[in-house]
């Protein structure tokens, strides 16, 4: 084969990964949107589908260990196996509400301080006099705050802050992402920390109590300057309350 021959060839390959990749991107730009289901009541306890992410999948590994909002995924807390709040119907005439809640604090009995210096004075009574007998040293454990866990969701139905619980673990949640197969769907997507407890937990439904919601007009403010990407026009409109246009969109 001569050397032009080899150049040739060369320049055939080139060509043809060049347009492999323009392909692919192509395919990517133009798949289709998840279809389109209708918002949950806005409520402080709600059953939805969860499913689990981790930043090494491959279609996250672009943006690393960060969120939508520039900021770092963290996954939650071990689970406390308990459900502090019990599941209420909510009546038709009611107006949903938020619970206020402190973010960093901790949702645990309150406990005292940790220190190994804490003394209490021991004493023996006699007849005649009192005795200072010696010093007792005791340490007491320290509460700390719970990791609040990162999400992702369609930020017209779960706005970016907002806060829940999942009743089944105790585990705190904040929704700080979003994601192309979460735009119209009534799902929330969990930070796990690996692939292994990614997929262990797999999706289930579960309740979640709404700690506090997030601010739809901020979430609107920010999407509105990155929906030129279809999944994110699906939310604004949903914010813009042009529900329909969000349903037909593909």
């Amino acid at each position: 084969m001569t050397y032009a021959q080899r150049r040739n060839l060369a320049l055939a390959v080139l060509a043809a990964f060049i347009a492999i990749i323009f392909l692919s991107a192509c395919g990517t730009t133009e798949r289709a949107l998840p279809p389109y289901e209708r918002p949950l009541g806005k409520t402080d306890f709600q059953n939805v589908r969860t499913t689990a992410y981790t930043h090494t999948e491959a279609d996250h590994r672009e943006y690393s260990n960060h969120n939508a909002l520039g900021g770092e995924l963290h996954a939650a807390g071990p689970p406390t196996h308990r459900a502090e709040a019990v599941a209420r119907a909510t009546l038709a005439y009611e107006v949903p509400r938020a619970v206020p809640v402190d973010e960093n604090a901790s949702y645990s009995p309150q406990l005292q301080p940790f220190s190994m210096e804490e003394r209490r004075t021991v004493t023996r009574t006699t007849k005649r006099t009192t005795k200072t007998i010696r010093s007792v040293k005791r340490a007491v454990a320290v509460s700390r705050p719970p990791q609040i866990g990162s999400a992702a969701a369609d930020w017209s139905r779960w706005p970016a802050g907002t806060v829940f619980r999942l009743l089944s673990t105790g585990q705190n949640y904040r929704v700080e992402d979003y994601g192309w197969a979460l735009s119209g769907r009534n799902t929330i997507d969990l930070y796990m920390a690996n692939q292994r407890e990614m997929n262990s937990w797999g999706a289930r439904q579960e309740t979640i109590q709404v700690l506090k919601w997030g601010d739809p007009q901020e979430s609107l403010q920010f999407l509105r300057s990155h929906q030129n990407y279809r999944h994110i026009k699906r939310m604004v409109l949903e914010l813009e309350g042009n529900e329909k246009e969000a349903a037909a969109l593909r």
